[in-house]
């Protein structure tokens, strides 16, 4: 009977960590991809309007000194300290897979306003062993890897940060990840469009 019991306890351990498992190359483009989102944000709250002088303090032939002023939002030094502090931001995320279709995610638990995200009616929460700290892990290892990168996207204003970041550059994510990212988003549009209606 011990035996009996053995066993059953090591198939049902085996069954719930097989189902628990989760594929680390699409939680890394997850991580990217959010790590980006929140960069964007922080960067959207500066007033567009603040500048920033920037420049050696050589002067030129006539003595003058040559600064150039830039948006505070497209300052290097300012986006460094972003990205300093962004990675403190996963602490605040989960992993959670998608009810209608069982697809990974991860979910940031508040909204931007400050409430519960209403995603979670949307979504099963993954319990894990590390209570969620392998996101904020993955975010300071991709942030300290692709500095340089990141800060010359944002510097320069590039459009789809995320896509050249995660995809091209990185090589975190597939360019089926963007598209079921892209079908996601198409079915919550329909979704709330069909909602108001």
């Amino acid at each position: 009977m011990k035996i009996l019991i053995v066993i059953f306890s090591l198939l049902f351990t085996y069954c719930f960590v097989k189902a628990a498992e989760i594929d680390n190359k699409l939680l890394k483009c997850l991580v990217c991809r959010s790590t980006i989102k929140e960069i964007e944000e922080e960067l959207a709250k500066i007033d567009p309007s603040r500048q920033i002088e920037i420049g050696n303090y050589r002067l030129d032939a006539q003595g003058n000194v040559i600064h150039k002023k830039i948006p505070l939002a497209q300052s290097e030094v300012h986006i460094s300290d972003i990205l300093d502090n962004i990675c403190e931001k996963m602490s605040d995320y989960v992993r959670a897979t998608y009810k209608s279709n069982g697809q990974l995610t991860i979910l940031n638990l508040l909204s931007s306003s400050g409430g519960m995200n209403p995603e979670m009616s949307k979504v099963d929460i993954i319990q894990d062993n590390d209570l969620n700290k392998s996101l904020k892990y993955y975010c300071e290892g991709i942030v300290e890897e692709f500095e340089d990168s990141m800060i010359s996207l944002f510097a320069h204003k590039e459009n789809n940060i995320k896509e050249k970041l995660c995809m091209n550059i990185s090589k975190l994510c597939s360019s089926t990840d963007f598209n079921d990212d892209n079908e996601e988003i198409n079915e919550s549009d329909i979704n709330e469009e069909h909602d108001e209606l």
